[in-house]
């Protein structure tokens, strides 16, 4: 694997000889870099994207921002879960590459490539908010980082040279806002330096737990409703539905009752049942239909508040930026770690390579070389994200990264020629937590196509509920064409007018998974990583094609998953 060019220790000064080497004319030209990112904010939520959330005005402040500079309308992840998706964007490599495919998988210091970087190019670094990388940010000058997914209320703090947390009354998204803004303007940073900054919120991770004076937003409001919440037959495939459906109530975590453990009725609609609770009781609560309208409106408003809360903070900063005369030499960026599902499909949280999950908001403002109020459509990757930063540091993307920099196209307008046909994207934490199956995908201009190879991770600890991610899930393919169906509302890879686009999609997409080493259990970035690979290659080769055996390999899959739920019920 690769090693990095520089190690150092948090709160230390060991890159004082490499920044005293730089000229003083080199400082003074380089940009402030300020990278601003919420947790499961989705473009659907934003109101420069449009959709039929953005009569509700949530986020004004990154609408301005998005006017001022440019919106991305394919900015997307590799992985739709929030730790591997942090990995990439620390380390310019997707996470079979740098060992983060995973919830569990820490991000070795040595490979918090960003931010070392970044030191020695100069800037004087710091991450406050959530970080969700396991190891601590050892490599940025300072740091003030929820654990893990840290709290709403009340949020405990490490706190660069500091060994034990600490806890900051408030609301985290406030706190982390007013941390931030202490950091800039106080004696630790140094102004002498361009400032690189990761301003990083919980919010709205699910289960969205708003500041108080948010309560009466959109109280009186009924929030619109996604068709595709309630009729959607030809979305999916014998991967996600099983045979005849039989696993609709397995596969994908709801919104409704579908799904047999876990849904936003069951969380929010009372009365609850037991986690080992196979079907609900209509007897007891409101029927299916209500149940569902009710949780998603309690979901969306909730949701909506913590957006607010976060849009109104970076209101703050924003103005900051504006009274220091720092706004218009900063580059501003403002993503998401990847997606959200807000009830289409009935489906909640991410993890799918679907649209909604996959894309992620992206809105960069630099006034000094970005035009104001442009439109990309160009395809980006949140591996591409590190060496985009870097070029604007004046830094030459590094031969370790597996992305590249997009800085010409936000200066352009323009794709360059040569730029990716195709973007690549894993899942690997099969049927866990939200049980949503394995799979890889490829997503181009026009078309996504998707493999569900069904492949539970090995020699990995499952939660008390998780024994179905033990159990392989049914392999199968899906095909949309996102020009004609940008919901992904039908599912063509078996319709024959698409034969031909099957055929070269699929050579394509063989020839992406060797261009980004997903191939390669050698180039693995931890022998976690290389244990899964050596187990999944087989897998995928096995069921690459879709012959009758591998068909009826699929239903019998599908049958003994659907028994080992639902038990006896199976058979009545």
């Amino acid at each position: 694997m690769f090693i990095s060019r520089f190690t150092r220790t948090a709160c230390t000064l060991a890159t004082a000889l490499l920044l005293t080497a730089l000229p003083p004319q080199a400082k003074a030209d380089k940009p402030n870099i300020l990278f601003i990112m919420s947790d499961d904010h989705t473009t659907q939520a934003i109101g420069a994207y449009g959709g039929m959330l953005a009569q509700f005005d949530p986020t004004p402040t990154l609408d301005q921002i998005a006017a001022e500079g440019m919106r991305f309308t394919a900015a997307l992840c590799s992985n739709s879960i929030c730790t591997p998706s942090r990995a990439t964007i620390m380390t310019g490599q997707y996470g079979h590459i740098n060992g983060v495919p995973t919830l569990n998988d820490p991000l070795l210091i040595e490979r918090q490539y960003l931010a070392q970087e970044m030191n020695a190019a100069g800037y004087d670094t710091a991450v406050i908010g959530k970080w969700h990388l396991k190891n601590r940010p050892e490599t940025f000058d300072h740091y003030q980082v929820l654990p893990s997914q840290g709290l709403y209320f009340d949020p405990e703090f490490f706190i660069c040279g500091q060994e034990e947390p600490v806890v900051v009354e408030g609301h985290s998204t406030d706190v982390i806002t007013d941390l931030a803004l202490a950091w800039l303007d106080g004696e630790e940073r140094n102004a002498d330096k361009p400032f690189f900054l990761k301003l990083q919120y919980k919010a709205p991770h699910d289960y969205f737990e708003n500041a108080p004076r948010y309560n009466d937003y959109l109280a009186d409001v009924v929030i619109p409703e996604p068709a595709s919440m309630f009729d959607d037959p030809c979305h999916g495939s014998v991967a996600t539905r099983g045979v005849d459906g039989e696993l609709h109530g397995v596969i994908g975590t709801s919104i409704g009752r579908r799904h047999y453990r876990r849904s936003y009725a069951k969380d929010f609609i009372a009365p609850k049942l037991p986690h080992d609770a196979n079907e609900w009781q209509p007897e007891i609560g409101p029927t299916d239909l209500e149940a569902k309208r009710a949780a998603y409106q309690i979901y969306l408003k909730r949701y909506l508040r913590c957006v607010k809360g976060v849009d109104d903070n970076i209101a703050r900063v924003v103005a900051y930026l504006k009274d220091n005369d720092l706004y218009d030499n900063t580059v501003i960026i403002y993503t998401g770690d990847q997606g959200m599902w807000l009830g289409e499909h009935d489906y909640q949280d991410k993890r799918w390579a679907y649209e909604e999950s996959l894309r992620m908001p992206l809105l960069i403002r630099y006034p000094k070389s970005i035009p104001a109020g442009t439109v990309s459509d160009a395809l980006i990757e949140n591996v591409d994200f590190a060496p985009t930063m870097l070029d604007f540091a004046g830094v030459e993307t590094p031969e370790y990264m597996q992305g590249k920099s997009f800085r010409s196209i936000l200066e352009t307008g323009e794709t360059p020629e040569g730029w990716r046909d195709a973007a690549f994207y894993q899942y690997w934490m099969h049927m866990i937590h939200h049980q949503v199956p394995g799979h890889l995908a490829m997503r181009t201009d026009r078309f996504k196509l998707i493999f569900f190879h069904g492949r539970p991770l090995v020699d990995r600890y499952m939660p008390w509920w998780a024994e179905v991610a033990k159990h392989p899930t049914p392999p199968g393919w899906e095909l949309y064409d996102l020009d004609v169906d940008p919901g992904e509302n039908n599912n063509v890879y078996e319709d024959p007018a698409y034969a031909d686009d099957v055929k070269r999609l699929k050579e394509r997409f063989a020839e992406l998974i060797a261009e980004v080493k997903a191939d390669d259990p050698s180039a693995a970035g931890s022998d976690f990583v290389k244990l899964q690979m050596d187990a999944l290659l087989p897998y995928l080769e096995k069921y690459w094609d879709d012959t009758p055996e591998n068909k009826a390999e699929a239903a019998r899959i599908s049958r003994e998953l659907h028994e080992f739920i639902y038990g006896e019920k199976a058979a009545e």
